[in-house]
């Protein structure tokens, strides 16, 4: 669909502006002391996107292009990627396609945007939310597509949607024999790879295929090793045409906060950089019977419960866990769990990114947490997998060692030769070191 002149040539300068501006410092952390905004040895960090729209998008024309994408597919001024799409003669975009919490970011978790025709492009919207690689490559069919364009900021963790939505696109374009075009961005919380593998049997929509918790790679890197590893066992096997636009001047060490690039939070919860380096560990509460924060300015750094009190943040202090303190916090949640009601917890504070561990942290303070007579596991309404909890780590393993009163180590200890194995897989994928 074609936008109306005069819309097109306000898209074409704020196109222009995006190819032109300087990459914008926002960020909810300064760099350390010494430090400047930017990639390594001080380069500028430019998105695959900036890259692709730079060169005006060359590698798209002649094409019938589809746009999975979220308002994190933004350019250097903030402009939205299908808005510098739809902008250009003769690029032909024929759907945008919207993931979890919808293509312009209006739905919260859990909910999606209805299919709507885009009053800024005029292009038709998809909901995307759920598909799986048949419902996927229906609504390409339906839309025209010979080319998927992915463009999301992802933060890093196994039980975040956006990489499974990514998934199930690759499939459906393998399906409809269409070429697959990644348009990578940072990995907010870098390359350290951590927790425990998902099993088959736990296989959801927040953990699809067997890859450990925290993975370490871009989104660009991951769907080199989908391509590689998953999809040959998907249906009936094969790759997809795949084409990675990387990101220049990045190196894994960087962490969001040092890059100065504007962060558009890709969910309602997940507003800061901070907050995804916390979520990586911190997300395991969504199946507890605690406030994970939501409702409150710091989702996924609060977490408490009425039935916590100020010990929890001594005896978390005390453990000493490396590049992080707890500060004794109260908060009310205005929706979500413990709604209205006054929590006592910790604000986690990260005081050192390289040194913290998200994983291992939030593994004690659940311990520490299940020391209190209220902690419960929150129940699903699956009969065959009833705890959260066995979703987000990818088994029963981690809640039955909960369970059982093993210590830390020990617990952290069962998967370190999971994460091993998967390191030495995702090996010949990386695209940055």
């Amino acid at each position: 669909m074609t936008a109306a002149p005069s819309r097109r040539a306000l898209l074409a300068g704020s196109t222009a502006a995006a190819v032109a501006a300087p990459l914008l410092a926002r960020s909810a952390t300064a760099a350390p002391s010494g430090q400047t905004g930017g990639g390594e040895d001080g380069r500028t960090v430019t998105p695959g996107a900036d890259v692709a729209a730079a060169e005006g998008w060359r590698m798209l024309r002649g094409r019938k292009v589809g746009v999975v994408s979220n308002p994190t597919g933004v350019l250097r001024d903030a402009a939205h990627v299908v808005d510098s799409m739809a902008s250009q003669d003769g690029l032909n975009i024929v759907g945008v396609f919207g993931p979890e919490h919808g293509f312009r970011g209006s739905a919260q978790a859990g909910e999606s945007e209805p299919e709507f025709e885009d009053p800024r492009t005029g292009l038709t919207v998809y909901d995307a939310y759920g598909a799986d690689g048949a419902k996927m490559a229906a609504l390409f069919r339906k839309a025209g597509v010979d080319t998927v364009v992915f463009d999301i900021q992802d933060v890093g963790v196994r039980f975040y949607t956006y990489i499974w939505t990514m998934y199930h696109a690759m499939v459906a374009a393998r399906q409809i024999r269409a070429s697959f075009v990644v348009l990578d961005r940072p990995n907010p919380i870098g390359r350290r790879a951590d927790g425990p593998l998902l099993k088959p049997a736990f296989a959801s929509g927040v953990g699809l295929k067997p890859i450990i918790q925290q993975h370490g790679m871009t989104v660009g890197e991951l769907a080199r090793y989908f391509n590689g590893e998953l999809l040959p066992q998907e249906g009936d096997g094969g790759h997809v045409e795949l084409e990675v636009v990387q990101v220049r001047g990045w190196s894994p060490r960087t962490t969001a906060q040092q890059t100065g690039l504007l962060w558009v939070p890709p969910s309602p919860n997940v507003p800061t950089p901070d907050t995804a380096t916390a979520y990586a560990g911190t997300g395991y509460f969504e199946g507890t019977n605690l406030s994970e924060g939501r409702g409150t300015t710091l989702p996924f750094q609060f977490i408490g419960a009425p039935f916590l009190d100020y010990h929890y943040s001594d005896r978390l202090n005390a453990l000493r866990l490396p590049g992080v303190r707890f500060r004794e916090g109260y908060f009310v949640p205005t929706f979500s769990k413990h709604q209205g009601k006054t929590c006592a917890g910790v604000q986690l504070l990260v005081t050192d990114p390289v040194r913290y561990q998200a994983v291992p942290t939030a593994v004690a303070m659940l311990l520490e947490a299940r020391k209190y007579d209220g902690f419960a596991w929150r129940e699903d309404s699956d009969p065959e997998r009833p705890f959260w909890i066995d979703k987000l780590s990818g088994s029963s393993r981690l809640r039955e060692m909960l369970d059982a009163g093993r210590g830390l180590e020990e617990i952290t200890g069962a998967w370190r030769t999971e994460v091993r194995d998967f390191e030495r897989a995702r090996r010949k994928y990386l695209l940055y070191r």
